[in-house]
């Protein structure tokens, strides 16, 4: 037989042998290759050796040089001055879900009016917190009461990618802490612009948010935030995210406002209360979770770091505080109304959010949702309570804000793990919220003497979009 063939046929019929062959010719190259590549390693780490690194290391080097002994958590840092602009944005998403939700619970006469005022309130609130705002809330040493601030400057001066500003226990830079603060300042103006809506001047209104805004709450805020009289008591008053602060001292002025300025007309007749019903629940709803998405930065970026213990613990205890909240309302309003009512289960979640700002990240997931619960009966009770005695708030701002943020500060002291007093707690609570009542009672007073608070019975039954804007929200 031909050798050849032989050898060819053997192939043939024994395929492995075939298959072992291109196996072993397959690994010899690759081994070839892998010397080489080494060969090629090799050659570029002795170049790399002989030339000094450049570019982006250098930087980095550079900037991990800059943060001295914080150098190991640079990282740290750098990822919690992000959560802060982070909820920045957040918070500025809320001023959203109030317009969205003051709009839909009110007439559609009035629609362009609620929106027009949201958006001079966050532009108002934001300049005159650089202006002043920001050095009057933190105003460093002074008498624990006040401290008139100037405009802020190189809030980097410091170290704007160091530590400088804050140090580990205010993981952000000063830019960082002013914006931040900046979107928390429009909050309580924004408040009473739900319940004074749908009758109140614009002209008027305007002077008092700015008033209102730029000047009592960056006074308020610094008697605990600033390090002022409620920060230096024995036991100091503990406030996390604002249940007084913010909620409560908005809470209060919206209250004072709408006693000067007196309900809606047909509000409150000889035959009873008359509803006023709102233009759009859908919107209300919108607006309402936007609030809610947008609380997370309100309550997560107080927290001041990306701590991730503390970020976990507070996004969970603001969940569960608001949904408990909705059903507390949900169950009280279906028994006190004998249906269950749309506006109060959205109210309902509100107050859970506003009754665990105060306390968010102290407290157990038990204490969260006993906290969300009891604020969820006790807005729909206030409401109804405060529309018998005739005080007509279109949006149950007062009830929310203002009600539950004394309830949410109190609750500290019940459900709060630490060292906590009930008398700092009511003392702040009390003290902040009776500022805001007097401070609103008497500029409103003196516009409505100047000027006038309340437009004409013609315009409000024509509705404001038109008296004062001369336009319509929605145009059929």
């Amino acid at each position: 037989m031909n050798t050849k063939l032989a050898s060819s046929t053997s192939m043939v019929t024994a395929p492995w042998k075939f298959f072992l062959l291109l196996a072993t010719l397959l690994f010899s190259y690759a081994l070839t290759v892998h010397a080489d590549d080494h060969a090629e390693e090799a050659a570029v780490e002795e170049a790399a050796a002989e030339e000094p690194e450049a570019g982006p290391v250098d930087d980095y080097n550079e900037l991990l040089e800059a943060q001295g002994e914080y150098a190991p958590a640079y990282d740290f840092f750098t990822t919690s001055m992000l959560w802060t602009v982070i909820a920045a944005a957040l918070v500025f998403l809320m001023h959203l879900g109030f317009a969205t939700l003051e709009s839909g619970l009110c007439q559609q006469k009035n629609v362009v009016n609620v929106l027009f005022k949201n958006v001079f309130i966050i532009s108002i609130g934001v300049i005159t917190y650089a202006l002043f705002g920001f050095n009057t809330h933190y105003p460093g040493d002074f008498n624990d009461w006040f401290s008139w601030g100037g405009m802020i400057g190189d809030l980097n001066a410091d170290g704007g990618a160091t530590w400088g500003y804050g140090g580990l226990g205010l993981a952000m830079t000063g830019f960082g802490d002013f914006i931040f603060q900046a979107m928390f300042a429009a909050t309580g103006a924004t408040i009473v612009s739900g319940a004074v809506a749908e009758r109140v001047k614009l002209g008027s209104f305007m002077i008092f948010a700015v008033l209102f805004v730029g000047v009592a709450y960056p006074i308020a805020g610094s008697w605990h935030w600033g390090g002022g009289y409620l920060a230096s008591l024995d036991v100091p008053f503990k406030d996390f995210s604002g249940s007084t602060v913010v909620h409560a001292f908005g809470g209060f002025g919206a209250l004072a406002c709408v006693m000067v300025l007196g309900p809606r007309k047909g509000k409150y007749t000889e035959n009873g209360i008359k509803p006023i019903p709102g233009h759009s629940f859908p919107l209300a709803a919108i607006g309402v979770f936007l609030l809610m998405f947008g609380w997370y930065g309100f309550n997560g970026g107080s927290v001041l770091s990306a701590e991730p213990g503390a970020l976990g613990l507070v996004f969970t205890t603001t969940t569960l505080g608001a949904t408990a909240g909705a059903l507390g309302a949900i169950a009280t309003s279906w028994v006190l109304l004998k249906k269950p009512d749309l506006s109060m289960a959205l109210n309902g979640i509100l107050a859970g959010l506003v009754g665990i700002t105060a306390n968010a990240d102290v407290i157990t997931v038990g204490g969260s949702i006993a906290i969300g619960l009891i604020a969820g009966v006790i807005v729909v009770i206030s409401i109804m309570f405060l529309d018998k005695s005739k005080i007509d708030d279109p949006v149950g701002a007062i009830s929310v804000h203002g009600v539950c943020g004394i309830w949410g500060t109190i609750a500290v002291a019940i459900f709060g793990d630490g060292d906590f007093s009930m008398g700092s707690q009511i003392q702040g609570a009390l003290l902040v919220s009776a500022f805001a009542f007097v401070f609103s009672f008497i500029v409103f007073s003196i516009l409505k003497g100047m000027m006038g608070v309340r437009v004409s019975e013609e315009e409000e039954e024509r509705g404001l979009d038109i008296s004062e804007h001369g336009q319509e929200a929605y145009t059929n």
